[in-house]
């Protein structure tokens, strides 16, 4: 099966095309679950998958939020460009944002989440045309779920329970 950027596009093209016809088989609904390690380090478990978050050694919750939207958009980016035919030599996804502390603290304050974020694409496809650019571009405006998902309002739902 042919490959560009490491992606099997005959693969991806049969799965869009079962999604045509049936937009259920695009449904996910994925369970993680993290479990306190020691200090501010939790161990993230989901289908026999592992990372961990906090601490000295990894990503805090705040870092992997930017990076699953990086992360997401260079997947995004890759896929579309190798369903283009078009080569990705060099791709980077730079994400920033703002927030402040205060009431993760116990302070009064209005949040503690992002209150913005920008972030930057940086791809290098020589063989890009304009058209394709634009396409991609497009892609990302779109298509990133974890863009889509930052960009409105999602409805959370906490259950607490304790012994």
């Amino acid at each position: 099966m042919p490959q560009v950027n490491g992606i099997s596009v005959a693969g991806w093209e049969a799965f869009r095309d079962e999604v045509r016809k049936d937009a259920s088989v695009a449904d996910r609904t994925p369970t993680v679950t993290a479990r306190w390690v020691g200090g501010s380090r939790s161990r993230v478990d989901f289908e026999g998958k592992t990372m961990h978050l906090g601490g000295k050694e990894d990503l805090n919750a705040m870092q992997a939020l930017l990076a699953a939207l990086a992360a997401c958009d260079v997947d995004l980016i890759a896929l579309h460009a190798a369903l283009l035919g078009l080569e990705v030599k060099d791709l980077r996804v730079e994400a920033t944002g703002h927030f402040n502390v205060r009431a993760y603290l116990g302070l009064e304050a209005p949040g503690s989440g992002y209150t913005g974020i920008s972030y930057k694409i940086i791809l290098n496809a020589p063989d890009a045309s304009e058209e394709q650019i634009r396409l991609l571009r497009e892609r990302i405006e779109r298509s990133s779920p974890v863009g889509d998902s930052l960009g409105r309002s999602i409805p959370l739902t906490i259950e607490f329970s304790a012994n």
